[in-house]
Formats: structure tokens, C-alpha cells, sequence
């Protein structure tokens, strides 16, 4: 049978009963964590709730006070997750979070609709799509598509939705003729009585599960924002639909108030001037990496001119780099003098490196990073890597002067 929520995709609650409760585990991502939540299965009578299908996401609700948090289909049921039991055979209320609902119906019907343009216009096939979170992409079995044809297709679907064309849900039996003139990428191995057609009146005839808009004006409008590469050889077509092009209006023009308020100039100059900051950086930088190079043979030279000059070299850097390091370690020579430098942050993360005598660098390299709880390696009088725990210098730098302390080792 067809659910409530099929039969009457704008219905917001209503009252049913609870078949059977059993418990359940879900596997969810939660603040980024895969986590499992154990709870019960609750199947209904009939539900309101859309389980997960034909592209589209599960509903969110609750039954009476309890929130769903899981709607999947199994067979002719759908199985809502919640994390408190209800008894078989009592009535329960059922609430649909509409705004999550309302948004997905919009979605879908908006890749019906360009799908089916899309097709009639360039003979572009959809061989599946996927709606986000935040935009929605319809694989088109095509290795490109022009501006000028997205262009065309987006003109095209949005005076559809300007001539308020209804879209009819009609429920047919399996083995009805119908079912094999309309289109169809065949139906699910499961699928369990009758079939649902999604009929854009005089445009497109598809079986669906999904819940959708009752006319295309309910789409409000539908903005393409371009084509990406796909796999094997086909074409994704990014695009919003209804609330959701208003919301990417909203978050534009905030950026765009915020980018006029930092480069203080109007918006038709925002990019003109980016790319001029961008060069000034780019020189910047330019110019910063040939003074720190020049800064690094000087420290090295200041090193080596010194009368008092001890065995060991230690020097942090917040700003310097591999390359920094090296001149430095360049310049003064490791034959003679065990150098300890690091650049980085100065309690958390950064790069180091040892150079020296080859002896002392193989043996102690590896316990450098193992107090800086970090990685490095090797090569003859080098050792260098990264580290995790730059406030840790203090301790290397003890290490360090107790090994010279029996350096060089004496010949018996």
C-alpha cells in the first residue's frame, strides 16, 4: 500500500497505531562521530513519515512527544528509530518536521522537472541524482554539457514552473500497461504492490516513490548553479530549488555586504580588487622568504664569528621554514657543532631539525622527536621532522648538552 505520506504528501499529523515495537541499534554520525544509539523499531499502521527512497532522504518527526530518528524501508513497512518503546496496539500521534519535508518535495519535483527538460530539449539521460544537505546533482550520462544549454535548461524549467502546471500522483497495479511507457530506471528488488507515477501534466510521466509538490508554481523557482565532472565520462548538474534558492540569495548577499565593507568598493569590483591583493601578497611573501634567507645566513655568520662560541647551536623561529633551517645549517657546518632548530608555533606544532656530527645525529635524532612526539629521519649528519610538542625544546636542549658533556668520546 501507499503510506499517508504518499497519499497526501502536505499532510502535517495525524493519528495511527503501533504494530510492533523491537530493539534496535542505528549507527549515526553525531557532531562528526560515528556513534551507535540503541533504541526500539517501531513499525505503524500507516505512517507519515517518509522512509528513505528513490533518492530522497528520510523524514524527521516525532510519535506523540518522542522524536524519530531514523525512517527506513523494509519490504512494505516503514521501521521509525526511536529511543523510548511504545506498546503494540496503542494509538499514536504522529508530527512531520514540515520545513525538512517541504524542502525535500521541492528538491525532488525540481529534479523531475529538469530531468525531464533536460531530455527533451538536448536528449541529455539522468542515470541517478542525489539530494544534499545543501544543493542537489543530477548525473547526466553526457561527458559535457555548454553554458549555453544549462543556461537554456534553466530558462526552460523555471517558465514551466511560471505557467502553474499540476503534478498528479496516480497509483497503478504492477502488471498495468502504463507501467512500461512511462520512465523508469526499473523498480527496486523489494518492491512490494502497487506503482506510483509522478505525471508533470503534458511533460513527464516517472515512477516514484518520493514525495512531491501537487503543482510546479510550489517549486517557486529553480537555479542551476553548473555542470561538474562526473564519473565515467558523465556530467553532474548542481541546482537549488524553491526556499532554498532564497537562502543562497540571503548567504550571497551577505557576503557580498561583508566583501564591500572590507575592500570598501561596490560589488562589480570585488574580484578586480581581490586580484590585486592577491599579487601584493604573492610579493610579499616574495619578499619575506629572501629575507628570512638573508636573515639566516647572517645569523649563521654571527654564530661563526663569535670568540666564545660553544658546541652546541640552538635557535626557534616562529616564522622560518625548512629552507631557513637548512641555510642556517649550511652556513655554520655541522663538523663541529651540533645544531638545534625548530620553526613552528612555539608550544604546539611545528618542523625541526638536528645537524652534526653524524654519530651524535644518528643517535640521538630519534629520541629529539620522540620528546617532541613527533616523526622524523635521517641521512648521514641530518635528522629532521615534525613536531607535536614544540614546548618540549627545553628538555631536547638538556639532551642535547648532556650528550656533548662526553663528546667526543675517549679512546681507551
Amino acid at each position: 500500500m501507499a503510506y499517508m505520506c504518499q497519499r497526501d504528501s502536505y499532510a502535517r499529523e495525524f493519528s495511527t497505531v503501533v504494530v510492533s515495537c523491537s530493539p534496535a541499534e542505528v549507527k549515526t554520525d553525531v557532531n562528526g562521530k560515528k556513534e551507535t544509539l540503541k533504541g526500539f523499531n517501531i513499525i505503524l499502521k500507516d505512517t507519515l513519515l517518509f522512509p528513505e527512497g528513490g533518492g530522497q532522504p528520510d523524514d524527521r518527526g516525532f510519535l506523540n512527544d518522542i522524536p524519530v530518528l531514523q525512517v527506513t524501508r523494509q519490504g512494505p513497512d516503514a521501521v521509525h528509530f526511536v529511543q523510548t518503546s511504545l506498546n503494540p496496539d496503542s494509538a499514536v500521534h504522529v508530527k512531520l518536521d514540515w520545513e525538512r519535508r517541504f524542502d525535500h518535495m521541492q528538491q525532488h519535483s525540481g529534479q523531475h522537472l529538469i530531468t525531464a527538460i533536460a531530455d527533451l530539449m538536448f536528449g541529455f539521460k539522468t542515470t541517478s541524482w542525489e539530494l544534499g544537505r545543501q544543493r542537489s546533482a543530477i548525473e547526466l550520462d553526457m561527458p559535457a554539457v555548454t553554458p549555453e544549454q544549462v543556461e537554456a535548461i534553466e530558462q526552460a524549467v523555471n517558465e514551466k514552473i511560471r505557467l502553474h502546471i499540476p503534478v498528479i500522483v496516480r497509483v497503478v497495479s504492477v502488471d498495468d500497461p502504463e507501467v512500461e511507457k512511462v520512465r523508469s530506471r526499473g523498480l527496486p528488488d523489494n518492491h512490494a504492490g502497487p506503482v506510483r507515477i509522478i505525471d508533470i501534466q503534458g511533460i513527464d510521466a516517472n515512477m516514484c516513490c518520493g514525495t512531491h509538490v501537487l503543482n510546479l508554481s510550489h517549486l517557486q523557482a529553480i537555479k542551476i548553479l553548473g555542470t561538474e565532472k562526473g564519473k565515467k565520462n558523465k556530467t553532474n548538474m548542481l541546482f537549488l530549488a524553491g526556499n532554498r534558492v532564497l537562502k543562497y540569495a540571503e548567504r550571497s548577499h551577505a557576503v557580498e555586504k561583508a566583501l564591500t565593507s572590507l575592500l570598501k568598493n561596490g560589488p562589480d569590483e570585488h574580484v578586480e580588487a581581490v586580484e590585486k591583493l592577491q599579487k601584493s601578497v604573492k610579493l610579499l611573501q616574495k619578499t619575506n622568504l629572501n629575507l628570512l634567507r638573508d636573515l639566516a645566513v647572517l645569523i649563521a655568520q654571527n654564530f661563526k664569528s663569535s670568540v666564545d662560541r660553544g658546541p652546541l647551536f640552538t635557535l626557534h623561529r616562529k616564522d622560518g621554514d625548512n629552507e631557513f633551517m637548512n641555510i642556517v645549517a649550511n652556513e655554520i657546518g655541522p663538523e663541529e657543532t651540533l645544531i638545534f632548530l625548530t620553526v613552528g608555533d612555539e608550544k604546539t606544532s611545528g618542523l625541526f631539525l638536528l645537524a652534526g656530527p653524524q654519530e651524535l645525529v644518528e643517535k640521538l635524532g630519534p629520541r629529539v622527536a620522540e620528546l617532541l612526539e613527533g616523526k622524523g629521519a635521517g641521512k648521514r649528519e641530518r635528522f629532521q621532522g615534525k613536531a607535536n610538542k614544540m614546548g618540549r625544546r627545553p628538555e631536547v636542549e638538556a639532551l642535547l648538552r648532556e650528550a656533548l658533556a662526553g663528546w667526543p668520546p675517549t679512546e681507551e
